[in-house]
């Protein structure tokens, strides 16, 4: 049968993946009136994004594995299905609970990134490749930036409910034209799903997410904290030793221990937490009343307004990122878009009383958050064997969220660990939050300096191209030293 458009598959691939990036982030500024429309407390509430993080980072492997082994486009149309479905329930959701369930359905589409990019692997010219995963890369930073900014203009118009019903009607047609137009690619991994290494990896990422993101509330120093903590470090332990056992693993570790992986890997770690906690604590500084001492008020439409640039800022660098990898190289993009953010952290640390400086910090930012994103996907994309595409790029989103986790967890601490009178942090909290997380996208730079400095985004599509077996880890190993 002969290939589809590439540019109707990049369409119905962005339009997936966006939507899911959105859905990140589009709830998050409408979570005091979901509470108050639900009646349940905030604590509850905000399970709304809780469940939706740990679903996300259990599926996003596991998934991205199953693509690699069954085909992607039968996953991707899988997948799709289940996000409508999850989009569905939310926006029919008669209490707490159910919308609660629907977003661990929703979650699901995390597979949506890796599924993507394996996509994009095995179907389009070798020449193509780099440039349309930092396109789709740029679709997905500036997804999350959508949400952010969308989500006080829908709620204000319409109700909190068309958060979702909007999504339901684009997931429906995205799916309908991915059954149609969206070719099945021909890579497949040998072997199995490895399901306790599934159940293992599942297990350890919720020990470790789940207090991250309840230790506000729980107590740093509580049992329940202290207890996941410590089943995370084991699960880890005990997930490490099956997969290294294991003859079909559903992370193969030789591939996790490539130059080009790890190095990206950690870089990725240490940029997300400072990219997700700035989106998690930006929105809250702006719509601080000024009698705070700092803040300006804002409503929830115009602090989204404030991170317009940003949304802008990241799209057209992600694009542009494609233009410049083939000149510059992905290393040079990532060091770049890190040092980026931290500048712009760096900023906002020391000068935060008019808006427009917000503004300022936004749109750089933004630039950053393009160029590592892009960069981040090539030099993995370009660095595994093609049937290691869709668990590694699986996993280096989930380790990207990882380190959201942490970054906002411990900024959590700094802004709300001494309070005014008035229950509002001091402005002391945040500068110090951003200045923290400005050392963490610095130390992300200097993480992006250690990546091989190889031509490795160019490893897959030739082969592919050729008609070649894709090469096995030791052969893309011995590529990737520098």
């Amino acid at each position: 049968m002969p290939r589809k458009s590439t540019r109707l598959t990049f369409a119905v691939l962005a339009t997936g993946a966006g939507v899911f990036a959105m859905l990140q982030s589009l709830i998050a500024p409408a979570l005091p009136t979901v509470q108050h429309a639900l009646h349940t407390s905030q604590s509850t509430a905000t399970w709304v994004m809780t469940a939706y993080l740990l679903s996300a980072s259990v599926f996003t492997p596991i998934l991205g594995r199953v693509g690699d082994l069954i085909g992607k486009k039968r996953t991707l149309v899988a997948v799709l299905s289940v996000v409508l479905l999850g989009c569905l329930l939310a926006a029919l959701a008669p209490n707490i609970g159910v919308l609660i369930v629907a977003r661990v359905v929703q979650g699901v589409g995390g597979a949506l990134f890796p599924l993507s990019f394996g996509i994009i692997r095995d179907e389009f010219a070798a020449s193509e490749v780099p440039g349309s995963i930092s396109n789709l890369s740029a679709v997905i930073a500036a997804g999350g930036g959508v949400g952010i900014v969308a989500a006080g203009p829908i709620v204000s118009a319409l109700d909190y409910r068309w958060l979702f019903w909007i999504p339901v009607a684009v997931v429906a047609a995205t799916v309908l034209i991915a059954l149609r137009y969206v070719p099945e690619s021909p890579n497949r991994a040998e072997g199995n799903v490895s399901w306790l290494g599934a159940g293992l990896l599942s297990a350890w990422l919720v020990a470790l997410l789940l207090p991250l993101s309840q230790a506000g509330k729980w107590g740093w120093g509580s049992a329940r904290v202290i207890g996941l903590f410590a089943a995370a470090v084991v699960l880890f332990a005990l997930w490490l030793l099956s997969e290294a056992r294991s003859r079909t693993p559903l992370i193969d570790l030789r591939v996790m221990r490539l130059p080009a992986v790890w190095t990206t890997n950690t870089a990725a770690l240490l940029f997300g937490a400072g990219m997700y906690a700035l989106w998690s604590f930006l929105p809250g500084f702006v719509q601080t009343p000024s009698s705070a001492g700092y803040g300006f008020g804002a409503s929830v439409t115009a602090s989204g307004l404030l991170m317009l640039p940003m949304l802008v800022a990241m799209f057209f660098s992600g694009i542009l990122s494609g233009r410049l990898e083939p000149v510059v190289g992905a290393k040079a993009l990532l060091t770049s878009g890190a040092a980026l953010g931290a500048l712009a952290l760096g900023i906002l640390a020391l000068w935060h009383s008019a808006q427009w400086q917000v503004a300022l910090v936004s749109g750089v930012f933004g630039l950053g958050i393009g160029l590592a994103f892009a960069s981040m996907a090539n030099l993995i994309v370009g660095s595994v064997p093609a049937s290691q595409t869709g668990a590694a790029t699986g996993m280096n989103a989930n380790i990207r969220t990882i380190g959201g986790s942490i970054g906002a967890a411990v900024t959590s601490v700094l802004v709300t660990g001494r309070l005014q009178p008035s229950g509002l942090p001091y402005a002391s909290g945040y500068t110090h939050g951003f200045a923290l997380l400005a050392v963490l996208c610095l130390a992300a730079a200097l993480a992006a300096l250690l990546v091989p400095t190889t031509r490795t985004s160019r490893l897959a599509g030739p082969a592919r191209a050729a008609g070649q077996a894709p090469a096995d880890p030791e052969t893309v190993a011995s590529a990737t030293r520098g």
